[in-house]
């Protein structure tokens, strides 16, 4: 048992690779509010929507779960417990306003991350059709960001922004 992964698992990771390749941006792990030792996978939490990818073994999947041989009452009554986990985790962070969506592990991912995408959409605010968890380059931030590009090609600006030294700005302009 110590050997098998509790946390970024193969589809996890995908899906945050999916995501991110989409322009989100979320958290990993965070804690669910007011409830010790439960974690979210994938977390928006701007937008309040948290993300569950549950193995199918381990959340008792209605179409690949399997049940072990040897101790059959103690794994049914450890499965069976963390199905009412689940359900637990669910209701309250609904009760908190969070929107949680719970995936299986061979769900194919890829329309998993368009369904999360839909979910991000939806807590839009004030009309935007931006995903609040998407809002890194709007209004000034927009600006001062054009503005920091076309600094660093004249050799005022470092590539992250940062001014450069005179001595350095003296270099590049010779071509050392």
């Amino acid at each position: 048992m110590a050997k098998q992964a509790r946390a970024h698992t193969e589809p996890e990771v995908t899906l945050r690779r999916l995501l991110h390749a989409a322009g989100l941006r979320y958290r990993v792990g965070l804690p669910v509010p007011g409830m010790k030792r439960r974690t979210i996978d994938v977390a928006f939490s701007r937008a309040k929507v948290a993300v569950f990818v549950d193995g199918c073994f381990w959340h008792s999947c209605p179409e690949h779960a399997t049940f072990p041989a040897a101790n059959k009452q103690w794994w049914a009554d450890k499965l069976a417990g963390n199905v009412a986990r689940d359900a637990a985790t669910t209701k309250h962070l609904e009760e908190l306003g969070w929107q949680v969506i719970r995936v299986w592990e061979h769900e194919p991912m890829a329309e998993v991350a368009v369904r999360v995408q839909g979910a991000l959409t939806q807590t839009t605010d004030s009309g935007s059709d931006r995903p609040i968890s998407d809002r890194r380059t709007t209004g000034s931030r927009a600006a001062t960001s054009t503005s920091t590009r076309a600094d660093a090609a004249s050799g005022s600006l470092s590539t992250t922004g940062m001014p450069r030294s005179p001595a350095k700005r003296a270099a590049r302009s010779k071509g050392t």
